[in-house]
């Protein structure tokens, strides 16, 4: 039985340290709806900006005052609401359909069942706009929601919503529908954050060959023990993109997971093969170059003759799909560790000093 009050973190975008804990009324699911018990919440860097203020860069998307963060779940549901007899309406679907006991992870945006995204569905996106998933309980649309495989922990299946799911739309979204990376490909991934890690772990698992980028020997050791072929200091080796057209005979990787934005993306398009993409998920290194050092980014496309691509989550049905393949593999996220709800904060600053190996979860109940 469900509580009568809950508590949830809210922030007023103003900055990491002003989060505030509230207590409500614990909400009721209508038509179509269930309310789920929320076990276990993974960040993202997306959430740090959300709370700083600086998520903005969506032109179509206006952001509340107020609004508790975060995106991914796992939990349970504990209470379902009424049946629509609307089966045209493919959001009301029987497919959708939840019943109590089940445990289900979070779609990013809600509404984007499949094919492209656009402005509608984004306005969906739980954490910034809508509300978000670190409160206690919580109402979701059962088309929002989807099952996920027994062998994976809470923990680890509030991993998969964004970081995983960017990384296999990355590495799939440009290829004939059901076609995944295979072998004989090779993959740069920036960096050992979750977006990263999710992406070396799904291309190994596929048999492709992964390049892991990192300033931290000690992390590029655990992500060679995760199944990289060849790893780059990009402190001691700051021409990282000359030591992959190195280990690649100078042949490039086929996908860029391009992480770092402003300081990374020139050297992305010098070290993509001919032909190759560059997936676009954020900008870690910053929003703008440096003046001085700036090229026209037709120049380098055309230079090699690449695809640049932004990377924005994907749909339900290709989530779907990757746990499948999860489960198919064995795959388990790596998470680097776990704060309790009372430390929601502290995650949220320690997930932003960058200094995570995978992913960062706060564990709001048992």
């Amino acid at each position: 039985m469900p509580p009568q009050k809950i508590r949830r973190w809210v922030t007023g975008q103003d900055g990491l340290d002003k989060l505030r804990l509230e207590e409500m009324a614990c909400p009721t699911p209508g038509e179509d709806e269930v309310l789920v018990e929320v076990r276990s919440v993974s960040l993202n860097y997306r959430d740090t900006e959300v709370c700083m203020g600086l998520y903005n860069h969506h032109d179509s998307v206006s952001q509340p005052p107020a609004i508790v963060p975060c995106s991914d779940m796992c939990g349970v549901v504990v209470a379902v609401g009424a049946t629509s007899s609307d089966t045209g309406n493919i959001l009301k679907s029987p497919s959708f359909r939840l019943k109590e006991g089940d445990r289900v992870i979070s779609t990013f945006a809600q509404t984007h069942i499949t094919n492209q995204i656009d402005a509608s569905d984004l306005a969906e996106g739980l954490g910034g706009p809508a509300p978000g998933v670190l409160v206690q309980y919580r109402v979701f649309p059962t088309y929002g929601l989807v099952k996920v495989p027994d062998y994976l922990t809470d923990d680890e299946a509030a991993c998969l919503p964004i970081a995983a799911m960017t990384a296999w739309m990355s590495l799939n979204c440009m290829r004939p529908y059901g076609e995944i990376i295979g072998a004989h490909e090779t993959v740069v991934c920036q960096g050992t954050g979750g977006v990263s890690i999710s992406a070396l772990q799904i291309a190994a698992a596929a048999g492709a060959d992964v390049i892991v980028t990192s300033s931290s020997d000690e992390k590029l050791r655990k992500a060679k023990e995760l199944g990289a072929k060849h790893t780059i200091n990009y402190r001691t080796e700051p021409d990282w993109d000359f030591a992959v057209l190195s280990v690649t005979h100078d042949w490039g990787a086929d996908i860029v997971i391009e992480v770092g934005g402003a300081q990374t993306l020139r050297k992305s398009f010098e070290c993509v093969r001919f032909g190759g993409l560059i997936a676009c998920i954020g900008y870690l290194s910053g929003k703008q170059d440096d003046a001085e050092d700036r090229t026209n980014t037709n120049l380098l496309c055309l230079k090699r003759n690449v695809t640049l691509k932004g990377i924005l989550n994907g749909p339900r049905d290709e989530l779907e799909r990757m746990l499948v393949f999860y489960e198919n593999k064995g795959i388990r996220p790596v998470v680097d560790r776990v704060f309790g709800f009372e430390g929601a904060g502290e995650a949220l600053r320690y997930l932003f000093g960058g200094g995570h190996f995978g992913k960062v979860v706060v564990r709001v109940g048992e």
